[in-house]
């Protein structure tokens, strides 16, 4: 444009410089039509093609894997069978356990068995105090919930330090016993730790065991019209609830001075109730920090909830958004209460599926709660919520992963996580996850259901597209 400027002379005259604002307009308006026409590049879409990565086998019946947080970059596999194993930097697993309780805990049924160890959480300061705690089956004390009944277990929650001067190995010397709860039945353990932004330790225990949440060990509730079940009840024992507790003061621990039944009717340490087995949960490590528990059901339903302090989220009035039925579990009751009779509501799940015995299909026997995804190899899964079945039926090794996606309210979609190679399940039975402290995450599973044999695997979940050139 300046040189057309130059061409025109002094001697042109007033027509010729109005000519020359038309013919600017009109050039500076061509020249923006242009800019229009032209397709800038998209940024690119990241692609995802998740795989699984083989980092630890031999093992008997893995649970999870767990990094600490004193930035060793060392992983810690959960053995059911009562021990822990160190996962180096180097790939291999050290040969020699960082941790065995298997002498304390109840002997377990090879062929299946909910009990074990079931939890690991270090302390959030382990660099500095070396301290972690353990969920684990102790042996039951003398006596039991009803005369000729004996308890079948202890759930234990336990206080560990490390050797000193030795960060690998345990003092197995140093236990401080924190919750001993008497358990009638040897299911519906539940048995995750994890320690929230709080500092809090959160702890989920199933409901006792056995079936509809009633029988010897499981006190009346509320709810008249289903017998049980210690799911409602917050006065008499701590099954079937979510507890916070304070491990840094008190003695064995502390309360937190804002949990829901503090001051009031019911047990200080439960800070939400109404589970039926929440084996696993985990506590996001982004975004709100939302606790997500998976809550096993019984005949007909599986469900994930997002737990809220206080809440009831329904055991054994309703399984998921179903109206449950003691008198005949494979029923659906027409109708139950919306709230207990303090005024909770009882609290739907974000997930819900069939179970492999639904009359109306399912995807399989037993939901296992997962993590919120905060890792950076997975771009397309980033703040998805990935969780598995158990395995699709009884009969075969056909655990699947799925992931949702979080919604602000209602109901999260899912849908199925095949990675590379496992187009139709994984072969193996799921038996937890595992989330390192960048957010990436791990698989642990085997090919028995039972704590036998050295069938169990851990994988990383991984990217498995090729980076763009």
């Amino acid at each position: 444009m300046k040189s057309i400027l130059m061409k025109i002379s002094p001697a042109s005259g007033p027509g010729t410089h109005l000519l020359l604002k038309k013919g600017l307009v009109i050039l500076l308006s061509t020249f923006m039509a242009l800019q229009g026409c032209i397709k800038h590049p998209e940024p690119p879409v990241p692609v995802t093609t998740p795989g699984l990565k083989l980092v630890a086998d031999n093992l008997v019946s893995p649970i999870g894997i767990f990094e600490a947080p004193d930035k060793s970059g060392l992983r810690y596999i959960v053995d059911q069978i009562g021990k822990i194993w160190i996962l180096g930097n180097d790939g291999n697993v050290r040969p020699n356990p960082f941790f065995d309780i298997s002498s304390k805990m109840v002997r377990l049924a090879a062929g299946y068995d909910e009990r074990g160890l079931l939890g690991l959480a270090f302390h959030p300061k382990f660099k500095e105090n070396g301290k972690f705690y353990v969920y684990y089956n102790a042996l039951p004390r003398p006596g039991g919930p009803a005369p000729g009944v004996n308890w079948n277990c202890i759930d234990r929650v336990s206080e560990f330090i490390v050797s000193p001067g030795n960060p690998t190995i345990t003092d197995m010397s140093s236990e401080r016993i924190l919750i001993d709860q008497d358990d009638p039945q040897s299911n519906h353990n539940g048995g995750t730790l994890a320690f929230g932004p709080d500092g809090y330790l959160y702890v989920s225990i199933g409901d006792g065991g056995g079936a509809n949440d009633n029988g010897a060990g499981h006190v009346p509730d509320w709810y008249l019209v289903n017998t049980g079940g210690n799911g409602q009840d917050v006065y008499a024992n701590l099954l079937g609830n979510i507890l916070r507790i304070d491990v840094n003061n008190g003695a064995p621990y502390g309360i937190p001075p804002d949990n829901p039944f503090v001051n009031g009717p019911g047990k200080d340490e439960i800070y939400a109730y109404g589970f039926r087995n929440p084996y696993r949960f985990s506590i996001d490590m982004g975004g709100t920090h939302q606790l997500i528990v998976g809550d096993a059901g019984q005949n007909l339903w599986e469900e994930v909830d997002v737990v809220k302090k206080g809440g009831n989220y329904g055991w054994n009035v309703k399984e998921g958004t179903h109206c449950f039925n003691t008198d005949n579990p494979l029923t659906v009751r027409p109708s139950c209460p919306i709230v207990d009779t303090a005024g909770n509501p009882l609290i739907d799940p974000v997930i819900e599926f069939g179970t492999a015995s639904n009359p109306n299909g399912g995807l399989g026997l037993t939901v296992i709660g997962g993590n919120i995804y905060r890792g950076n190899d997975l771009p397309d899964l980033k703040g998805k919520y990935i969780f598995a079945v158990f395995s699709k039926t009884g009969t075969a090794p056909q655990g699947k992963l799925y992931v949702g996606t979080p919604q602000s309210s209602g109901m999260w979609p899912f849908t199925e996580l095949n990675p590379v190679g496992y187009p139709t399940d994984l072969g193996m039975y799921v038996k937890g996850f595992g989330q390192t402290l960048d957010g990436e995450m791990y698989v642990a599973a085997t090919g028995v259901q039972g704590p036998s044999g050295t069938t169990g695997k851990v994988f990383k979940i991984v990217n498995t597209t090729p980076p763009a050139k």
